[in-house]
């Protein structure tokens, strides 16, 4: 199995020998900023079965840091995607039009480096879609948690990634978007340390989680996810 979308921690070793006995023998470690950029990478080269997706949040947007340095990152061979990186209305942590620049170089920075963009978007669906439907490149909409953008996702062959909080009681909307997605387009994360699905709920999420959501929505769906996302990671990361 594979988490595709995880930020790991000082304790990282720990973490991934958990992970390994769990079944889950690869992990792609995101970045939020350009010096966590740096960790990140230094920790995919590290480990085995740990790869890096480098970028700056739009938390990030009002201070992005060296654009250029990050560049530079990217061209490493562990360096599978650009990202996270997208529009967050929600926190309004970054003014939207630092946040929309921002957003729009690194999506340039993933086409020139023919890599994948991973998205985070947050009450931003409109900017978003705007945006990701003139993108060339692959597209993973992260922790996905916008229902309006489904029809988006599914008609311009975008990924969608779910994480533990489609196993919550609540989620009805979101569930229904994991029974749609196409079973080529479908992949699994936990966006640890955050959102351990319902099983683990209350614990510090981590990669090992990630077992729980993928036999939720084996179950949901009446498929072997396990086995297709699996499959999908690998070719929208470009695995090994």
């Amino acid at each position: 199995m594979i988490d595709s979308h995880a930020h790991l921690g000082a304790d990282a070793a720990d973490v991934l020998e958990r992970a390994a006995a769990a079944g889950v023998t690869r992990v792609i470690a995101v970045a939020t900023t350009v010096s966590g950029a740096r960790d990140t990478l230094a920790l995919a080269d590290e480990h085995d079965g740990v790869y890096a997706c480098l970028g700056v949040h739009p938390h990030e947007a009002a201070e992005p840091g060296d654009l250029a340095e990050l560049r530079a990152l990217l061209e490493h061979p562990k360096a599978v995607a650009v990202g996270e990186t997208g529009l967050d209305y929600f926190r309004d942590y970054a003014p939207h039009d630092a946040q929309q620049r921002l957003f729009d170089e690194e999506l340039a920075l993933a086409l020139e480096l023919d890599k994948p963009v991973v998205i985070h978007t947050r009450a931003a669906d409109d900017d978003t879609r705007a945006r990701l439907v003139d993108h060339d490149g692959v597209v993973i909409l992260h922790c996905f948690s916008s229902p309006p953008l489904l029809d988006d996702a599914v008609a311009n062959d975008w990924y969608l990634s779910f994480a533990g909080n489609v196993t919550y009681k609540n989620a009805y909307d979101l569930r229904d978007c994991a029974r749609r997605v196409p079973s080529e387009r479908l992949l699994v994360e936990t966006d640890s340390p955050y959102l351990a699905a319902q099983a683990v709920r209350g614990r510090r999420n981590e990669p090992a989680y990630v077992v729980h959501t993928y036999d939720f929505l084996s179950e949901l769906r009446g498929e072997d996810v396990r086995t297709l996302a699996d499959a999908n990671a690998t070719r929208a990361f470009g695995l090994a």
